[in-house]
């Protein structure tokens, strides 16, 4: 899951971009609206975490773009205003959900999460393929009974070729899903991930390389 924190508080920004990473999110952080914008133009997020006064472009302006252009990124509003009026206002600009500050960690952690599920296309909860069983929730995978441990990166990569059902998917659409806006297009990650993944997966082999396509489960 990707998401972009937005708020010029560098201090929460940075607090709220360290512990999503932690949860395993792929996060980028801007610091000011017209600096969001350019990020919302050019990555697909699934949830936006956005605080409504910004510097530059607001959070309300931005959300109300972001709603225009069709996308279906989630928008977590974040503001010191908690009132009744203002949840009501920011839920009419296009917000999917609405969080007052101060607030509890977990509790945003959570409501990333779910907006995350509802921005994405529908799957089943537990993935299987060829004798591979990964459970997003527990954060659990096997092959034929047998427990798996992967990294962070090699079960995201591994949740997208199971979610891509056999259809192949390009570096570029890995970095894009897997990793953050820091992510070199010409790193070596994911072919590096994706090896160690194979290793980890066993024979017979499950990963085929599609020449000039990607990589297919």
């Amino acid at each position: 899951m990707r998401v972009l924190v937005v708020e010029d508080d560098r201090l929460i920004a940075d607090m709220v971009t360290r512990g999503l990473r932690r949860h395993h999110f792929a996060v980028d952080t801007a610091y000011d609206g017209d600096e969001a914008a350019l990020s919302l133009a050019v990555n697909d997020y699934d949830v936006v975490v956005l605080d409504r006064d910004l510097p530059g472009r607001s959070g309300d302006d931005l959300a109300a773009e972001l709603v225009a252009s069709g996308a279906r990124t989630r928008i977590l509003m974040l503001t010191a205003a908690g009132g009744l009026h203002d949840r009501v206002e920011g839920l009419n600009l296009g917000a999917d959900d609405y969080l007052a500050k101060p607030f509890e960690y977990l509790e945003l952690v959570a409501r990333v999460q779910a907006l995350g599920r509802r921005s994405a296309p529908s799957v089943p909860p537990v993935l299987e393929k060829a004798g591979v069983v990964l459970d997003p929730a527990r954060r659990t995978v096997t092959r034929d009974g047998r427990p798996l441990d992967l990294s962070p990166k090699e079960f995201s990569v591994l949740r997208l070729l199971l979610v891509a059902d056999g259809a192949a998917l390009s570096v570029e659409e890995i970095l894009e899903r897997a990793w953050d806006a820091h992510a070199d297009p010409f790193t070596s990650a994911v072919r590096v991930t994706m090896s160690r993944l194979r290793a980890k997966l066993g024979d017979p082999p499950l990963i085929r390389t599609v020449p000039g396509a990607g990589y297919v489960l």
